[in-house]
C-alpha cells in the first residue's frame, strides 16, 4: 500500500475518487491534524529523552534517500 496526498483542483475529480473508492480500488480518509499529534504523544510517552534537532534531521534525510 502506498499513501499519497492529493490536492483536488477540479471538483469533478472528487466524484472520480469516490467512484474508485466504491470499487474498493482506493481508500479515502479525512486528514486530521490531531491524528499526527496523537502519534507524537504516543511516541514521546515511550521515549526516555526527546530526539535532538540533529537526530531528527538525520532521520529525515535517511528516509528521503
Amino acid at each position: 500500500m502506498e499513501t499519497i496526498k492529493v490536492d483536488i483542483l477540479n471538483p469533478k475529480v472528487r466524484k472520480l475518487l469516490k467512484d474508485l473508492a466504491d470499487l474498493d480500488l482506493i481508500a479515502i480518509r479525512k486528514y486530521d491534524k490531531s491524528d499526527f499529534s496523537e502519534i507524537l504523544k504516543k511516541l514521546r510517552a515511550k521515549s526516555v529523552t526527546a530526539p535532538s534537532p540533529d537526530e531528527i534531521a538525520s532521520e529525515v534525510e535517511a528516509v528521503r534517500s
